[in-house]
Parts: C-alpha cells; structure tokens; sequence
C-alpha cells in the first residue's frame, strides 16, 4: 500500500511539475507550432466559408463540415510532437483544469492560437475582400440555441480530447482520427445551427478583421463552458489524471 502510494504521488509530481523556461527555444517552438496549427485550421474552416461564397457555391456545406476535421487531423500528425496540438483555447484550458498542463504557459499558448487565427483571417481578406464576414461564425438559429449548441459540441469534443489523451493504449497519433472524425460529424449536424465553431480562436480572428463582433461572445463562452463541463465529467469518469495525458497535452 505504501509503495502505491509513493508511486501515485510521484506521478502526481510529474504531472504537476514543469520547468521549462518561457523564454527557451523549446517553449517558443511550442507556440509557433499552436500558431501555424491554429493558422490552418481557421485558414480551412473560415476559408471554406469564404470560398463558397466567392465561387457561388462550389463549396458544398459536407465539404464545408468536413474540412475543419481532415486538417485538425493532419495537424495533429504533423504538430502534435511539438506542442500537444491544442489548436484552440478551450482544449488549452480543459488540459490545465485537468492539471495536464501548467497554467503558466496558457496566456503564451492563448496568444499564439488566437495570433495564427487573425492572421488567416487577414490572408483571407487580402486575397477575397471582405466577403461572407471572411467566416465568421454566425448563430443563424438564434442566440440561445447557438450557445447552448456550442456548449454541448464544445463537451463533446473535449471529451474526446480528454480521454483519448488519457488512454496509453492508443498507439502513436491514432487519438488523431477520434479528435478529426468529431469535429466533421459536428459540422455536419450543426454547420447551420452555430457554425459548429467549438473554438474561441478560430470564430474570434475572422471576427475581430471583419468587424463582425457582435455575437462573439457565444463563440467565447459557449467553449470555455464546454470544456469545463468536459474536465469535470472526465474527473468523474477516471478521476485524477496520469502522465501519459500530461505528455501528451504538453508534446513531446
């Protein structure tokens, strides 16, 4: 029993401990990774938004619902070993309630992902104009309903975040299809309800360039309930968390 104990607290010190300095040219490749992660998967989802109204419909809105999932996907395959491939605050904020992930680093990680969202959104500009809000997300089923979609969306995927993150038995990047395959499905059934955002950076860059700010506060605080009802549930469901989930939410 005691040696249970000892090994317990000592995974409870290495989950907790994180001494990387800010400043070290590791941590800062960590945020050009959540940046250019970021940067994609708002450049997708936003640009897809934008090109379907530039080619007047080309774009199908499947394509529109999948194609967040599919580069969220790549990206983790290609960034993960990095940063933990957050890609979005929300998921940034459920790794560190659920201690994975020290509080310390999430303004520098916020920052980067929020960074790499504008400036997609100001590469979609220079390149479209500003057209269809350059893809902001839009609560085209009123504003109750769009929030509480964005939470019970936002739940979902964390969950999947969360317990994929936690499981040692999934070999390599695997969690990669769990996390990408529910993002599309989201799309699909609430691409026309909210937007299926699920990620304050993402609705907030194409926001804040087209001045399109009025009902982002739904892509804000829908997530960031979202997730800490997912932290919450995933405390419930296994309790503390393990090392394996700390290393994965920080990268390698």
């Amino acid at each position: 029993m005691g040696n249970e104990t000892q090994l317990r607290e000592r995974d409870e010190q290495e989950i907790a401990d994180d001494d990387e300095p800010l400043s070290s040219s590791s941590h800062l490749r960590r945020l050009l990774a959540e940046l250019v992660g970021t940067f994609a998967l708002t450049m997708v989802a936003a640009g897809a938004d934008v090109i379907a109204v530039v080619t007047h419909g080309e774009v199908s809105l499947a394509a529109r619902a999948v194609a967040p999932g599919l580069i969220v996907m790549a990206m983790i395959y290609t960034l993960g070993g990095q940063s933990g491939a957050h890609f979005n605050p929300a998921v940034t904020l459920a790794f560190t309630l659920r201690r994975d992930f020290p509080w310390r680093k999430v303004p520098g990680y916020w920052g980067a992902q929020i960074a790499g969202a504008i400036l997609a959104a100001f590469l979609l500009l220079v390149l479209f104009g500003q057209v269809g809000h350059l893809g902001a997300s839009i609560p085209r089923a009123g504003t109750i309903v769009s929030l509480i979609m964005e939470i019970v969306l936002t739940f979902l995927l964390v969950t999947v975040i969360l317990g994929t993150a936690t499981s040692d038995k999934l070999v390599g990047y695997n969690a990669a299809l769990a996390v990408g395959g529910t993002i599309a499905a989201a799309g699909l059934i609430a691409m026309q309800i909210s937007g299926a955002s699920m990620n304050p950076a993402r609705s907030l860059g194409p926001a804040i360039v087209s001045g399109q700010l009025a009902d982002v506060w739904i892509y804000l605080v829908g997530p960031i309930v979202g997730a800490i009802l997912a932290a919450a549930v995933a405390w419930l469901l296994r309790g503390p968390t393990n090392p394996h989930a700390a290393k994965v939410a920080k990268g390698d």
